[in-house]
């Protein structure tokens, strides 16, 4: 009998080893590799803090800092640079966010670097604030010395983001040098820097497009309204659809206004920024969506086609 029972007991060990081999199995490699570079981040660098819009990559990024330290509170801020010309909607959304979490948001506007004169302001039909940016970002990042800036940057984005390292250091000046780049082997991440440099962190580098909408759908992350389908007055221009319900976006008189059904899949500068149309208006839809599509979700930023290297030169001079 005493051995029966023995043989019982081996086989209920042996079921729960294999139920936990399964739930091993079952781990998202993405999430966990996410993880242990927050982690990393937090044991390596003095003041990091993670670069915050309001758009999908920085909210997953948020969820995956919230399972990164849970049960403590995110250790580090959340920086906005606000461009002034942001979609009201991913602003609400950002601020209700903030407040729900608990954790500190630090503004700096790039209206304040136009009223200081550090940057000039475009005019004219393809005018945008986007690459205004760079000198707001560097001036918060050497006014509050975060030595690691955090990001959420996918590889699967732009080809100059592809050539970036997950750790990736820059100059003093905020620069960063594609041809002089750390190995970052068997997953090792050297956070070693001299005085006056920082390291921009990419946690989701490796991540797709699909990949970040699905965690969203997965893990029931909410995520502002206008990545969703809806309702918008706007124009055409150049094939592609132009928000006209502000003063922001530049229009000429020819460019006749019409009503579409549309939804953004990237939420940058409003001036730089393309609708697409669509019918998405849950998350599976848009994920169903995402799997069809054959155009990258930056081909809907105007910013990113006024140079075959537009994206390259801006992270030379510290654009994120």
């Amino acid at each position: 009998m005493e051995i029966l029972e023995k043989k019982v007991e081996q086989l209920h060990q042996n079921a729960d080893l294999s139920k936990g081999a399964e739930s091993v199995l079952k781990v998202n490699p993405l999430e966990s590799e996410a993880i242990y570079i927050f982690r990393e981040v937090v044991a390596q660098f003095e003041k990091p803090v993670l670069l915050f819009s309001g758009g999908k990559d920085s909210i997953t990024l948020v969820r995956l800092a919230q399972k990164a330290f849970y049960p403590a509170k995110i250790p580090f801020p959340l920086l906005h640079i606000d461009t002034g010309h942001n979609f009201p909607e991913t602003i609400a959304f950002r601020d209700k966010l903030v407040k729900e979490l608990g954790v500190e948001l630090i503004v700096r506007n790039v209206q304040d670097s136009i009223d200081q004169g550090k940057v000039i302001e475009e005019k004219g039909k393809y005018a945008s604030r986007n690459s205004l940016q760079t000198t707001t970002l560097l001036d918060a990042l050497e006014e509050f010395k975060f030595d690691a800036a955090i990001g959420g940057a996918r590889r699967d984005e732009e080809k100059a983001r592809a050539k970036e390292r997950i750790f990736s250091v820059r100059d003093d000046f905020g620069q960063w040098d594609e041809k002089n780049q750390r190995p970052e082997l068997f997953d090792h991440l050297n956070g070693k820097i001299d005085l006056g440099q920082n390291v921009r962190v990419f946690p989701i580098s490796n991540w797709t497009e699909l990949d970040v909408w699905s965690y969203i759908e997965k893990e029931g992350i909410e995520i502002p309204s206008i990545y969703f389908a809806h309702k918008r007055k706007t124009f055409i221009r150049d094939g592609m659809i132009w928000s006209a319900e502000d003063d922001v976006v530049y229009r000429e008189d020819d460019e006749v206004v019409e009503e579409r059904m549309v939804r953004f899949r990237t939420v940058g500068d409003m001036s730089c920024t393309a609708a697409v149309l669509s019918d998405a208006i849950t998350i599976d839809k848009v994920v169903a969506e995402i799997r069809k599509s054959t155009i990258s979700e930056r081909g809907a930023r105007i910013d990113d086609k006024r140079s075959e290297a537009a994206m390259e030169k801006r992270k030379q001079q510290g654009y994120f």
